[in-house]
């Protein structure tokens, strides 16, 4: 069926005759509960792998997404950044990811919570969703121990047969973000887990989030074996030799709890001196790869996620060092 002359019809609306008064009940639609920035990519590497790069076509390719996407709502915010909203870090993921497989090159902020306040006491209230788990009974304890660390409360442990429990939480969204891969960490790939949005209930107070800081990169290159390799010392790597790297950008995770400044690029001085203690091959530990989902969910309120078509990067707000020494001084003031 087509229609015509109707440029404001939507999902949910009832289209009749001029002489029915009475519209169709509908069902409601969940509100969204996390929101990113969408912004235009403004890194050194900006535009060098996808063609869909500037502001407008990027605000054009959202709001088409938002027509046919109910789940999905877009707010400008000025500057070239977008607020999208959705209901998960997943959904957002996956509409990020299909961007990327189309060509364009965008950054990306943390998830964040979207609150509303109580109209009678003014309480904030946070966003509840409804955990559904099945899980194999061996792996019980340590789903049920991550989920109460994330402020989840369990309301209903049944087993389901053939050795395996289903569980039933009701857990914060804000404490459910980047819990996916860790879930199918725990279970060996064996959990599903489903969730549903239940209601806005009172904050449930502060929830532990990433411990560690990172590795900046104090220049703009290719990422050098031999600098990687003693970098190694310092935390866990992102980034393999002959990376692009360039000043700002996070190639690897700190092993302590603040960030460091590292230089990826330094290469061995060459002298005249041959020995096997100085000649020893350099041997680095295999990455994995970050997926969209895990980087967006790893980043911090100072980070963003660059995506093109062909890299997913971890990156500082601001690239330059003085002006994030700068911005931690009038924050801690």
């Amino acid at each position: 069926m087509a229609i015509a002359g109707l440029p404001t019809a939507t999902v949910a609306d009832t289209l009749c005759d001029i002489n029915v008064t009475e519209p169709i009940a509908a069902n409601p639609i969940d509100p969204p509960t996390l929101a990113i920035t969408v912004s235009v990519n403004d890194s050194p590497l900006a535009g060098r792998e996808g063609d869909k790069v500037q502001s407008r076509v990027i605000r054009e390719r959202l709001l088409r997404e938002a027509e046919g996407n109910v789940a999905i709502r877009i707010k400008e915010t000025g500057e070239g950044a977008y607020e999208v909203a959705g209901r998960g870090e997943l959904q957002l993921g996956v509409l990020i990811e299909t961007m990327r497989r189309e060509g364009f090159e965008v950054s990306i902020s943390r998830p964040r919570v979207l609150y509303q306040n109580d109209p009678k006491t003014g309480q904030r209230l946070e966003p509840i969703e409804e955990v559904t788990i099945d899980v194999d009974d061996p792996y019980t304890g340590v789903v049920i121990e991550k989920v109460a660390g994330r402020k989840g409360e369990m309301t209903d442990m049944r087993p389901t047969g053939a050795g395996k429990t289903r569980l039933v939480f009701h857990a914060p969204s804000r404490g459910l973000i980047g819990y996916h891969g860790e879930f199918l960490t725990d279970t060996r790939g064996t959990g599903v887990i489903n969730r549903m949005f239940h209601a806005f209930a009172p904050h449930k107070g502060p929830i532990a989030g990433r411990v560690n800081g990172v590795l900046v990169s104090t220049g703009e290159g290719e990422a050098v074996a031999y600098a990687l390799w003693y970098l190694e010392e310092r935390g866990k790597l992102f980034v393999v030799p002959g990376t692009k790297v360039y000043q700002g950008m996070i190639v690897g995770q700190h092993a302590k709890d603040n960030d460091l400044a590292v230089n990826p690029l330094r290469a061995k001085q060459l002298t005249n001196i041959r020995t096997t203690s100085k000649d020893e091959a350099v041997r680095l530990t295999p990455i994995v790869p970050m997926t969209l989902e895990q980087a967006i969910a790893y980043i911090e309120d100072d980070e963003l996620v660059e995506v093109t078509p062909q890299s997913i990067r971890l990156r500082k707000k601001s690239l330059d060092p003085n002006e994030r020494k700068r911005l931690a001084r009038s924050e801690a003031d």
